[in-house]
């Protein structure tokens, strides 16, 4: 999900070749999760409806949107369809099992996964409508209201102690914002819409763009006044609303007519393109690190055989 929206960033800054290069390290990445997802369907199907119930979960419909996104500026709509037919099966069921089990206080920032995968099928839909046809854009603006009202249930429930403590994910309280705002530009760049329905659409999305930026500005001011410089896979977590915040200003700049906004957005997609490197350096090292510690478990495993023996 991370690299696939930095690879949107790239494109929407004309930066074609790195763009591509990064859909199809995702591309990749999303066919071995896809593969293992459908596997532990098969084979462990107790521990994948424990985890059907938690909010990580929904990555899943997020990742395949955003994905599919990529795939349908690309050209390829057919291929972007089947990816927002994917995620639109799967969405209801995973969101229905994760707000059943939500708790009423101090959840962490994967909590608000529920707006983002929303939107995230609402931005597909919003990008494929031109080819399928106005249906198509009604879905996007019923998903755009509903993945707002999951927000606001998110932000009642999100421990805001989080933003000085979290390892990562705490980001996604701007980055659902961030794509929030990214769907309201493919809506209000939609000729369906017209006078005053324009206007709130338009005046909604500036809006959105305005709090996530602040969303930005708070959590980076809070990671330099409580520094957590050591890896966690949760890092991902950060990429993607770095990088979506980026992209919701190249969006709206284009989407409103604002050209001011590209500016900024190319400098938050290089910020977001530098913290993915770091992340993907950090988890390259990790593995590193479960290899080491397998081979130390395998050697004294070794000792431990030969004493006995």
């Amino acid at each position: 999900m991370s690299t696939a929206i930095v690879s949107i960033g790239m494109h929407l800054a004309g930066f074609e070749v790195l763009s591509k290069a990064l859909l199809a390290l995702a591309g990749v990445v999303w066919a071995v999760l896809a593969c293992a997802f459908a596997l532990r369907v098969r084979w462990d199907r107790p521990h994948w409806r424990t985890d059907a119930d938690t909010p990580p979960a929904l990555t899943a419909v997020a990742a395949t949107s955003v994905l599919g996104t990529r795939i349908a500026v690309l050209g390829w709509h057919e291929v972007a369809a089947v990816l927002l037919v994917l995620a639109a099966a799967v969405w209801p069921f995973l969101l229905l099992a994760v707000v059943r089990h939500w708790q009423r206080r101090g959840m962490p920032g994967v909590v608000f996964l529920v707006c983002v995968a929303t939107q995230g099928l609402a931005v597909l839909a919003g990008t494929l409508a031109p080819q399928a046809g106005d249906w198509l854009m009604w879905i996007a603006l019923c998903l755009f209201a509903f993945g707002l009202a999951l927000y606001v249930d998110a932000l009642l429930r999100f421990d805001f102690r989080q933003v000085l403590t979290g390892e990562g994910d705490h980001w996604i309280a701007g980055g659902a914002l961030a794509i929030s705002t990214v769907a309201g530009s493919k809506l209000i760049a939609s000729p369906v819409w017209t006078g005053w329905s324009h206007t709130v659409l338009r005046t909604t999305t500036l809006v959105l763009l305005a709090l996530a930026a602040a969303w930005y500005a708070v959590l980076a001011a809070a990671e330099l006044w409580r520094p957590r410089p050591y890896y966690s896979i949760r890092r991902w977590s950060t990429v993607f609303p770095l990088g979506m915040t980026a992209v919701a200003a190249l969006s709206v700049s284009t989407a409103a007519g604002i050209a001011w906004l590209d500016r900024p957005g190319r400098v938050l997609l290089w910020v977001a393109a530098a913290v993915w490197l770091v992340v993907l350096v950090g988890f390259v090292r990790s593995l590193g690190r479960r290899e080491d510690h397998a081979q130390d478990g395998g050697r004294q495993s070794e000792r431990h055989q030969a004493r006995a023996a």
